[in-house]
Formats: C-alpha cells, structure tokens, sequence
C-alpha cells in the first residue's frame, strides 16, 4: 500500500470527515508529525499534520516547491526509529481542500513544508528514504534490514474502518 498512489477524493462526506478524524487521532497517539492514508491501508489522497502546534488535514494536495533546498532531519512513523537527514524544498505552498471540500492554501517553511512534503510523497508512493542520496539511502536500507521489527508480519486488517474507501488486507 505505502508504494502505490492514492487515487484522488472524490466524495467529501461523513466517511471522509470519520478517516481525517481518525487519521488526526493515530498521528497525535504515535506522536508524529504527519500521518497520510495509504499509512493506515487507504488508498485517498489526504493527510492530517500537526506541526507548531497546529493540526491540520489536506485533501487532494498539490504542492509549489521552492527551488531553495534544505537537508534535515526525518523519520517516518511506517518505518520506526529511522532518521536521516532528507533533502526538500525550503519552502512549500499546498492547495488543496478540506473535509467539506472548501480551498484551503497552506504556506510554510522548514519544518512545515517538510512536513507537507513528506505526507504528499506518501499519497505518491514515495518514501523518505527514496529522496537519500545513495550513501545514505544504503544505510537506511541496512538498517531497515537490521532492524527488531525487519521480517515480523504486520498487523492483518481483516475489515477496513472505512469500507468505502479502505480495502483489506
């Protein structure tokens, strides 16, 4: 699931504002910063953050990339105890809508626009470790291999909470 794009909303209903909840409430326990659909076994484009205090969700998003780059430090709650300096755009406008499907714009920097960043690679496919350059990416990939929790089976999801959109696994 996390290496397939998600397929954009399409209906902004009850089911969509019950995943956002939920996706806002796995993100806040874990705690992490960023948490998008396919991490939890749906195939939507949207994704909660909770950056500088402040949670948000952004369904559909498209990002504006500044050209500026930063490299600093991420993780990922698919992968835990992994982080590795990441590179990304300094900079970020996400647009966007909300559960009701009202536009929203979302500008940040730094930790925000990694944050968006982030999130939007997953509903791509795309995984932190994919943006390492092949040193590190190596190393990410060793320690993956290495790690307590490499080769365990994951949890079975026999029914999704969101039938609509979910699918088991």
């Amino acid at each position: 699931m996390l290496r397939t794009p998600a397929v954009p909303v399409t209906d902004f209903d009850a089911e969509l504002r019950r995943l956002v909840r939920d996706l806002e409430e796995t993100m806040l326990a874990a705690p992490g910063a960023g948490l998008a659909a396919p991490q939890i076994g749906v195939g939507l484009r949207v994704f909660t953050f909770f950056v500088d205090g402040a949670v948000g969700h952004l369904v559909n998003p498209v990002l504006e990339l500044s050209e500026e780059i930063e490299c600093g430090p991420e993780g990922c709650l698919s992968i835990p105890d992994l982080v590795f300096d990441t590179p990304r755009a300094l900079r970020t406008v996400a647009r966007g809508f909300d559960v009701h499907g009202e536009p929203v714009t979302i500008e940040g920097s730094h930790r925000l626009a990694r944050c968006l960043q982030h999130e939007t690679d997953h509903l791509d496919g795309i995984l932190f470790v994919d943006r390492l350059d092949r040193e590190a990416r190596r190393r990410a990939l060793k320690e993956i291999r290495d790690a307590e929790w490499a080769g365990l089976p994951g949890p079975i999801v026999r029914e999704s909470p969101h039938p609509t959109y979910g699918r088991a696994v």
